[in-house]
């Protein structure tokens, strides 16, 4: 089983990270602030104007750690890819699949159902905690909603239909997203999904957490031989890791919308911990990713109940188990695909 390991987030500009011998150093204006022995990060993550140098970049590829860029506001730039790796004999499986429409099919309604259970437990739970009786009904009958997507998505017969339920109910979800916050409901009020720029706080939010999920489920694929960009349920472009975002979707709900929720209805996020930039784009500050991307760790570690493995394990593993199901139903050891689901 892997090893849930440290993301190392860099958001200092101007920071320079470097090795020596085997020790991670980080250095702003020359004076070293931080320093960490190399095998005990699993990924390096940097926002903007970050220096790394070349020997810490080689030893990433050779060690297969996780390296990324991002803007200084968190919107994606590039990532390491070292070598090819993995089971040529797996990644031939998948493509397999993604030419066999009943194999593609399955994976795709399995995925929604998941996606769709998650998101509806989310649902019954602001419903549960609620005190405002309109909020309650909003969130029960988006609940009932889901219940019939969920109907829906078990007949579809073909990936087009599937894409349209999860459209639909993906809006009724959303709809509903307003009534799940407490605090400062009026700076944090979910209007419409905005991305590249996000357009007002709640999507600031959303779209950072979304990018640091994506890429756990890029390491998760990368680290069981699957080629993350070969999905199943999201169509293929180039540069877009279409079989990372598939297995976002089981974990987006639970992982990262429930996080968003806690940190705002909490008021550990304020609205200071926003900054407007030229042309309406939102972003969190420097203090505001500080805040999330600390809770967002804590979450990765804390422990849930595998449905299909029966044990407890931290949320940061779960990609990875779900690669890994993913990557036998492929070769053929399993029957079906066996989807993350919370009970």
């Amino acid at each position: 089983m892997k090893q849930i390991l440290n993301t190392l987030y860099v958001q200092t500009q101007g920071t320079y990270l470097h090795l020596d011998h085997d020790t991670l150093k980080l250095e702003v204006e020359r004076q070293t602030k931080f320093q960490v022995p190399l095998h005990h990060l699993g990924g390096i993550v940097a926002f903007g104007n970050i220096l790394v140098s070349p020997f810490l970049i080689h030893r990433c590829a050779a060690d297969g750690r996780n390296l990324v860029w991002l803007s200084q506001y968190g919107r994606f730039k590039a990532r390491l890819a070292g070598s090819t790796t993995g089971n040529v004999l797996l990644r031939r499986a998948q493509h397999a699949a993604l030419d066999n429409p009943e194999m593609t099919l399955n994976i795709g309604r399995y995925i929604i159902a998941s996606k769709l259970q998650n998101a509806r437990n989310v649902l019954m739970r602001a419903a549960r905690e609620a005190k405002d009786e309109n909020d309650q009904r909003v969130t029960k009958a988006a609940a009932q909603v889901y219940v019939e997507s969920i109907h829906n998505a078990e007949k579809a017969i073909d990936l087009d239909k599937l894409r349209g339920i999860e459209g639909f109910a993906a809006k009724t979800y959303f709809s509903a997203f307003t009534a799940m916050i407490r605090t400062n409901r009026m700076v944090f009020e979910f209007k419409e999904r905005s991305r590249r720029p996000p357009r007002d706080p709640i999507n600031a939010l959303l779209s950072f957490v979304y990018t640091l999920l994506v890429n756990e489920c890029v390491a998760a694929c990368e680290g069981v031989g699957l080629d993350p960009q070969l999905g199943f349920l999201h169509a293929l472009r180039p540069g877009r890791p279409a079989l990372a975002l598939d297995l976002m979707e089981e974990l987006r709900s639970l992982l990262a919308d429930r996080l968003v929720l806690t940190l705002v209805n909490r008021a550990q996020l304020k609205p200071d911990d926003f900054v407007e930039r030229p042309g309406g784009a939102i972003y969190l500050t420097e203090d505001g990713r500080k805040t999330l991307l600390t809770a967002y760790q804590k979450r990765k570690q804390k422990e849930v109940q595998h449905p299909i493995t029966g044990s407890k394990v931290p949320y940061g593993l779960v990609p990875h188990i779900q690669a890994r199901l993913l990557a036998r139903y492929l070769r053929g050891d399993i029957p079906t695909y066996q989807p993350f689901i919370l009970r």
